[in-house]
């Protein structure tokens, strides 16, 4: 067992990695050249003895220069050029470094395809002229040229430019050798018919409608005298140039909408720099929608859609054929705009089984018009098993209404044409909840009134009799004299106060007075008022006549 865990443990990796770092230095010894070592991101040549005298180069079949980013050079007096076909190997090289060694001659060409090139150093070599088309392709942070012998020439003057424009230290100590032999610093080398090239492009703006044709015309100027060309980019239109020594014009036909926001440049070129003018192509079009999906939920539910059109385009959603006014629960969302493509959703605030339904956008500009349609489905209706198949029947958005809980009245129905079927349903649903709910009123209301009658009877200071003006007709006394039996008739049974109290619940009728009323546990004395009742003077006790007036006999 320990045997095992010997071989096949935490030291067996190590071991294992140990040897396969050893293949790596192996394969990489094997393929680097000679005076030179190699590891698997870097080349460095300096040892002077024997040295080389061509660019070092992995071998043919090689993977390993793909890999390389850093090639460090110095004291190989013997290297003097670097071939167009050097360095094209090394596509991942980032820094190249080339110091106190014999280099004099650099092709056109040689970094063509190392677009990666960051920093380039060919200090104290032996180079008397490099032009600036060995690098225009590449967008350098360090150039450093120091200690190399520049004839003084035109050829030579894009490093002053450069120089002045990079105000780095590393370029101070620049110089070049005139006629004399002299050394004259670059800073003040004036040369003579010798300076930067202008172009200048006759449409500064340019704006075409989709499909046209449009032609630009440009002129160059400049001594040396410069080289024109057009930089149009990855342009998708059909295009042709026609050049010359300082004119030249461009045609674009049959305009792509996709074209639209894409510069194009005329470009002056000459031995001391480049000049260019530019411009942005405008293409205007109709909308077209590109992108239009079922609504996902994230913290918001969404529909995502993407619109492409310029001028940019006016967004109309429609729901079930009928106009979506959009609120603070239902709105338009545009998250990114790429200049004529705009990337949005239609964001529902916690959408209910009444959002179901078709949702068609409209795309609309001067230039025309785009639509398109997508069915959501939200959750189920209620009772109805909602699983994962959003065709449930269609009679659930034939009886659409926005809940004002759900998203607010957002939908505008006004053109939409119901089914008969539904509609006769839902009517007499709506029919019978209204009469129970007027039922229910009046029953409540007759309840309150007798209520409300029944504590005014309680309360009242005037007695029972004040009530006579409600329909309770006329009380009759219980002993059938006194006060009470003025207000009787000869249908006692009529009057609701009749039958108020019977059984042996009733108070004793010494209680209060024999002219009194009994009303449940309760006595009420009843106080007689002549003006209530249609009866005769001589029909009142004496005792109840007024103060101060005469007695009839």
């Amino acid at each position: 067992m320990s045997s095992w865990i010997r071989w096949h443990g935490p030291a067996m990796a190590r071991l294992w990695g140990f040897c396969w770092l050893v293949v790596g230095f192996w394969r990489a010894a094997l393929a680097c050249p000679t005076s030179c070592k190699c590891s698997a991101s870097r080349i460095w040549c300096s040892d002077p003895s024997p040295g080389i005298v061509a660019f070092p180069r992995l071998e043919p079949n090689s993977a390993d220069s793909e890999n390389i980013t850093e090639i460090f050079i110095a004291n190989q007096k013997r290297l003097e050029i670097i071939n167009e076909d050097d360095v094209e190997a090394y596509v991942g090289l980032r820094n190249l470094t080339i110091v106190d060694s014999g280099l004099k001659f650099v092709a056109h060409k040689a970094f063509l395809k190392n677009s990666n090139l960051q920093h380039i150093n060919f200090t104290r070599n032996k180079l008397t002229s490099l032009s600036r088309k060995h690098f225009r392709h590449l967008d350098l942070s360090e150039l450093i040229l120091v200690g190399n012998p520049f004839t003084c020439s035109c050829d030579v003057m894009w490093i002053k430019t450069l120089q002045e424009a990079k105000s780095s230290p590393d370029t101070e100590d620049l110089y070049c050798l005139n006629e004399s032999s002299k050394n004259i610093p670059l800073a003040n080398l004036q040369i003579p018919n010798c300076g930067l090239p202008s172009a200048n492009l006759a449409a500064p703006n340019l704006t075409v409608e989709e499909g046209k044709s449009i032609t630009l015309s440009c002129s160059v100027a400049g001594d040396p005298v410069p080289n024109m060309y057009w930089d149009v980019g990855n342009l998708v239109s059909k295009h042709m140039n026609e050049t010359s020594h300082t004119q030249g014009s461009l045609r674009i036909t049959n305009i792509s909408s996709d074209d639209s926001g894409k510069q194009i440049s005329c470009v002056a070129e000459n031995l001391v720099g480049e000049d260019q003018d530019s411009v942005n192509l405008t293409v205007h079009f109709a909308p077209t929608i590109t992108f239009l999906e079922s609504p996902t939920s994230d913290h918001h539910w969404c529909i995502p859609f993407t619109v492409k059109g310029n001028p940019k385009p006016a967004l109309q959603w429609f729901y079930n054929g009928a106009i979506l006014n959009e609120s603070k629960y239902i709105c338009t969302k545009i998250h990114v705009t790429n200049h004529t493509e705009y990337h949005g959703c239609l964001q529902l605030d916690n959408p209910t089984h009444m959002n179901n339904g078709d949702y068609t956008l409209i795309a609309k500009n001067e230039y025309g018009k785009d639509e398109k349609q997508i069915s959501a489905h939200f959750m189920g209706w209620p009772g109805i098993d909602d699983g994962a198949n959003p065709n449930y029947p269609d009679v659930i958005y034939e009886d659409y209404g926005t809940a004002a809980n759900d998203v607010g009245d957002t939908t505008n129905r006004s053109n939409e044409i119901p089914s008969t079927d539904v509609t006769d349903k839902t009517g007499r649903e709506h029919l019978s909840v209204y009469a129970v709910v007027v039922i229910a009123s009046v029953v409540g209301f007759c309840l309150l009134v007798m209520l409300f009658l029944l504590k005014l009877a309680r309360h009242s200071k005037f007695g029972m009799k004040d009530f006579s003006w409600f329909g309770f007709g006329k009380v009759k006394s219980r002993q059938g004299v006194g006060p009470a039996s003025v207000i009787s008739n000869d249908d006692d049974s009529a009057s609701p106060l009749h039958h108020i109290s019977n059984g042996s619940n009733t108070p004793s009728s010494s209680e209060g007075g024999p002219d009194a009323v009994i009303i449940g546990m309760t006595k009420i004395p009843v106080i007689e008022n002549p003006q209530y009742f249609g009866i005769t003077n001589s029909q009142l006790k004496p005792d109840t006549w007024p103060r101060g007036s005469p007695k009839t006999a």
